[in-house]
């Protein structure tokens, strides 16, 4: 489909003001890296909280989540859990505040306030920015096979030598995704973080709109008498058994013979067993939650707060922001295109693209005028979600690598127009990565499942365990990289059948998750247990400052002993109690504009009645203790004198 003029114009006008407002803001985002990366920790919580939002209402994920409930239904609210989504519970409960206690700049400067400045210290440093950029690089790849998919659909192609496209059948969506990157990178390279947060602020107020509009038109064309004719038995419960127990073949009049392609998804997808996946999806989930954010945008937004109260209120506000919009949009193409599926994929398409289910419906069935406002705020949300990313990396190159190890002295000037070559170069990386990758699903697996498995057990235990060193960090985080990076390797030389079924068929990442967890645990303990504890000196530093609840008996004791008005964490059963109404209360977020789309009415008030009720227990047993939680930073100075540590004053 060709776009028409005046949808043209809106686009046009939409990345035109984006680029201004880049530049515009760019003169008060480059006076130092504080304020490049950070906005000088002066922007309001709300303000980050929608930000942040918006940076996860990307054009690639919301496709994946597209297909997703069209080919599973309501089931598919659990299979975001792969990432894992209730991640935001931890970090509004507990975890946010905790980081942003740190005042630092990076995830990677974080790991001085907790193993110090030693040699293991260093390089635990210097492997978490490797897996900081490796992690930016697989989200530019996620996101630039989402967008080139996305504006394929709608633009003429570039290439149309039939022998070219039999060769390379993508090489339109990659071009496409490499013209939308180099636009998105003008603005997010000249205006740094100021720029971002204020451009994605405005790109939600879009994106909220586009939601509302598809929501309504899906609701207004298609009544619930179609829709259920549709739909096979199970589609509408969240429920389920060991097995999926949805067979798409009882409808098989209503989507003709195109119908069996949803059950061949589901089997390449390797969702069949329902019930060991969703157990193994929690496993890794509550782990990666637990571990707290990847170096990533997500951090950098915490960082970015002015204090840790409002650091855990922006984590709150991502999930309210973000969940009910998007998915009334989800739901409205989902119907659409379910009700129209013959028509939609009529032709030659015997195995049709679910992936592609977003822009085929806007191609087809919303008019002239609105499908250019609709484009520009899903264009919007590839933006976001690049521009979040691609801000996060030069701040692990430049601060983490160049001014601690190259040129610490080096004029503020200089740390920025470096942050912007750095910029651009990870940009080339990461679309280079985008043209070898076939499918979104592909690498938001291979990212979510194999490499932050070698993430987890280092992170998890960085927190929560005071013997836990900068070495066993390291060999923990080498362990699990090298395993995750080898195990794609072996995959695509077809060396490790035996990952493709067990336990889960045809989905390797997922099963090779265990395998990378395990290994990265045993690397975290012999590199704990084979060199010496980090000194009281660093610890009590960090157990004063962050005051976490966890294994940290001897230290804790030792900080009492100095100073007996101190007061430890004790608040780990309320935490959890707040973490498990969160994810209930989070999926509720989810699942009810999807039932008020469909019009399932009953599931609507049910859900809905549960979105209330959780949102009444996290007001007082959450939200109401922020301030006696969270609202004052207690610091203790500690120097080593005479083998003795002493408080040398209280800082608040």
């Amino acid at each position: 489909m060709k776009l028409n003029i005046i949808d043209l114009s809106i686009i046009l006008i939409y990345l035109v003001a984006s680029i201004i407002l880049g530049f515009w803001i760019s003169k008060r985002a480059s006076k130092n890296i504080q304020n490049y990366f950070l906005g000088g920790n002066s922007l309001p919580w709300w303000m980050l909280g929608v930000s942040n939002a918006s940076g996860m209402f990307d054009i690639a994920g919301t496709m994946l989540l597209v297909y997703w409930l069209a080919v599973y239904g309501m089931k598919s609210m659990w299979l975001p859990w792969l990432w894992p989504v209730f991640n935001q519970i931890f970090l509004m409960v507990y975890l946010s505040a905790w980081l942003r206690r740190s005042n630092v700049m990076t995830g990677a400067e974080w790991i001085k306030t907790r193993f110090g400045s030693d040699k293991g210290a260093t390089l635990s440093h210097i492997i978490v920015v490797i897996f900081a950029l490796i992690s930016v690089v697989g989200f530019l790849s996620y996101g630039f096979k989402g967008i080139g998919k996305f504006v394929e659909a709608f633009l003429p192609p570039l290439v149309t030598n039939p022998a070219t496209l039999l060769k390379y059948p993508q090489i339109n969506a990659n071009l496409y995704g490499l013209i939308l990157m180099g636009i998105t990178t003008v603005y997010v390279v000249k205006g740094g973080m100021f720029s971002v947060v204020i451009t994605e602020v405005l790109q939600y107020g879009i994106l909220t709109i586009s939601s509302i509009a598809i929501g309504i038109i899906a609701m207004y064309n298609v009544s619930p008498e179609t829709i259920n004719s549709v739909l096979p038995i199970g589609w509408k419960s969240l429920f389920f058994g060991w097995h999926l127990q949805l067979d798409w073949t009882t409808i098989h009049a209503a989507l003709s013979t195109k119908v069996n392609a949803f059950n061949q998804w589901i089997q390449s997808d390797g969702y069949s067993i329902f019930g060991l996946f969703f157990g193994m999806m929690l496993f890794k989930g509550l782990f990666i939650a637990a571990a707290g954010p990847a170096p990533n945008y997500d951090m950098q937004r915490i960082l970015s707060t002015k204090n840790p109260k409002e650091a855990a209120k922006m984590s709150s506000l991502v999930s309210v922001v973000l969940n009910p919009a998007r998915y009334f949009m989800i739901a409205g193409l989902t119907i659409i295109a379910l009700t129209n599926f013959n028509t939609l994929y009529k032709g030659g398409i015997t195995n049709p693209d679910f992936e592609t289910i977003l822009p085929e419906v806007l191609a087809h069935y919303i008019p002239v005028g609105l499908l250019g406002f609709l484009m520009a705020g899903l264009i919007a949300a590839f933006m976001s979600n690049f521009a979040a990313t691609v801000n996060a990396a030069p701040a692990y190159i430049v601060n983490d690598i160049y001014k601690k190890y190259i040129n610490p002295n080096a004029g503020e000037k200089k740390y920025v127009h470096l942050s912007y070559i750095t910029s651009v170069l990870v940009v080339i990386v990461g679309v280079s990565f985008g043209f070898l990758i076939e499918s979104i699903n592909q690498v938001v697996l291979w990212i979510v499942a194999s490499l932050w498995g070698g993430y987890t057990a280092a992170n998890v235990l960085k927190w929560y365990w005071w013997r836990f060193n900068g070495y066993g960090y390291f060999w923990g985080m080498v362990s699990g990289i090298l395993t995750s990076l080898v195990l794609l390797l072996l995959d695509n030389l077809g060396l490790i059948n035996f990952l493709h079924s067990w336990p889960l068929a045809n989905n390797v990442s997922m099963n090779s998750f265990p395998v990378i967890f395990i290994i990265s645990i045993i690397g975290c303990l012999l590199g704990t247990y084979l060199t010496p504890a980090e000194n009281d000196e660093v610890l009590m530093r960090f157990y004063t400052t962050v005051n976490p609840w966890g294994f940290w008996k001897p230290i804790r004791e030792k900080v009492l002993k100095l100073n007996p008005g101190f007061v430890p964490n004790r608040d780990f059963k309320r935490d959890m109690f707040n973490v498990a109404i969160g994810m209930v209360w989070q999926i509720t977020l989810m699942a009810v504009p999807v039932f008020l789309v469909i019009r399932d009415y009953s599931s609507f008030f049910i859900s809905t009645a549960i979105m209330i009720a959780t949102s009444i227990i996290l007001k007082f047993s959450w939200w109401d203790k922020l301030d006696q939680t969270f609202g004052e930073d207690h610091k203790i100075k500690i120097k080593l004198k005479e083998n003795d540590l002493q408080i040398v004053e209280e800082l608040k």
